[in-house]
């Protein structure tokens, strides 16, 4: 249950994230925004490792060294996805991302990559899969007739 309440907590923070992310990069630029949120994310960071972790910070002993790239992940994250919500919007960009993040847990879960447990492909994991592009496809469907909607308004506001 405590594994579910942080999950929720990190997708809540992730999504308030990336829209301050994309309001700032307005006024700074997309890479004076990522290169500030990492810088951040360090200074908030070292003092509650410091203050409850008893390692050392630099102790990598038995770290595949390959795993210690994920902090170049980090920049990638912040910055693309900060651009896909000033691009297409919070809603839209965020779900996308969410049906990239599941996508490749499932396959990393199932072919049991990076010393994870393999699981059985099934139907019903695929389904659900189908089903969030499906709901994100009629979530963007939906966002384009308002917009056609709104068009034609304007069209007949103005007698064109």
């Amino acid at each position: 249950m405590i594994g579910i309440g942080l999950a929720i907590m990190a997708g809540i923070l992730i999504s308030l994230q990336n829209v301050f992310n994309a309001r700032v990069s307005e006024k700074t630029g997309p890479w004076a925004t990522t290169s500030l949120v990492l810088g951040l994310g360090l200074v908030c960071s070292l003092p509650v490792f410091y203050t409850m972790e008893d390692k050392s910070l630099l102790d990598f002993s038995g770290v595949n060294p390959v795993f210690l790239f994920s902090g170049v992940f980090g920049v990638g994250i912040v910055f693309f996805l900060m651009r896909g919500v000033t691009l297409i919007g919070p809603a839209y960009a965020i779900s996308i991302a969410l049906i990239s993040q599941i996508t490749i847990a499932f396959i990393v879960n199932t072919g049991g990559w990076f010393g994870f447990e393999p699981s059985a492909l099934s139907w019903e994991k695929i389904l659900g899969i189908g089903l969030l592009i499906g709901g994100v496809l009629v979530y963007k469907l939906e966002k384009r007739t308002d917009e056609k909607r709104d068009v034609v308004r304007e069209r007949e506001r103005v007698g064109a």
